[in-house]
């Protein structure tokens, strides 16, 4: 369990940023894997009070406040109105509901773990990130960047259509995602997203739906690495397993025919 020397339920986000430039501190999400670690913060800073757990509609787009749970992006009817069942999928298998309801959006996506099954999702989507210091920076590209003291408030996504399907595999029902990933279709072009390789996703584009060559030449590209889940070879077979399952889910939608 972590412990802290000082609490402070911030006022403002530039607050936050401010406390947050010190190596000691750290931001306070829903806490679900800091407490796991042994670590003395000197100071832990609270966003709760900021309006940042709310999912708001615009005509263009679906913002999203870091503080937003887990449970909420599964339960969401917004979500589901525009997604479909994408957020109740990327979601349902992780750990339970109790732990759902604690664990944060912003918590989960700062931390850009390699299993991430919320990153793998959201990158078949159009998604950006707003971050206190630097502004809106796509999703793909903040996965990419090392990790600074900067406070993510919000993730944005835009409402164009895209249609998308994810798909992961256990060894058990509530396990870290053996290999996930997503499939997604605008205007007849593809996205092909592979996450829990173990390490982070990765994203290709395609002009239209992929072929079984054009499939196997990502995976033939794509480092997959062994750890005690499973070995590099079986996640690069079941990388072709589940992209197919997604790839005929989202063929079944009109739009992406």
């Amino acid at each position: 369990m972590f412990s802290a020397q000082q609490y402070v339920k911030a006022t403002s986000l530039q607050q936050a940023l401010e406390l947050n430039q010190k190596r000691s501190s750290a931001i306070l999400g829903g806490g679900c894997w800091m407490r796991l670690g042994k670590k003395n913060y000197a100071t832990l800073i609270d966003l709760s009070g900021l309006g940042l757990d709310t999912i708001e509609e615009t005509p263009e787009e679906i913002v999203l406040g870091a503080m937003v749970t887990l449970r909420q992006l599964e339960t969401s009817p917004v979500l589901a109105a525009a997604f479909g069942p994408l957020f109740a999928r990327m979601t349902e298998h992780i750990v339970g509901v109790q732990f759902r309801n604690c664990a944060t959006l912003g918590g989960s996506v700062v931390s850009r773990f390699g299993f991430s099954d919320i990153i793998t999702g959201l990158l078949a989507l159009d998604c950006e990130v707003e971050l206190v210091q630097k502004g809106r920076v796509s999703l793909a590209d903040y996965v990419q960047m090392p990790y600074d003291r900067d406070v993510l408030a919000r993730v944005i996504l835009k409402k164009n259509g895209r249609r998308a399907w994810y798909e992961s595999f256990r060894n058990t029902e509530t396990d870290l995602p053996v290999l996930n990933c997503a499939v997604s279709c605008l205007n007849g072009s593809a996205r092909v997203v592979v996450g829990a390789r173990p390490a982070r996703a990765v994203m290709q584009e395609f002009g239209q739906m992929p072929s079984e060559q054009q499939l196997q030449e990502m995976f033939d590209k794509t480092e997959f690495g062994s750890n005690m889940r499973a070995g590099a070879e079986y996640r690069r077979q079941l990388a072709g397993v589940l992209c197919r399952r997604a790839i005929e889910q989202v063929k079944g939608d009109a739009e992406c025919r």
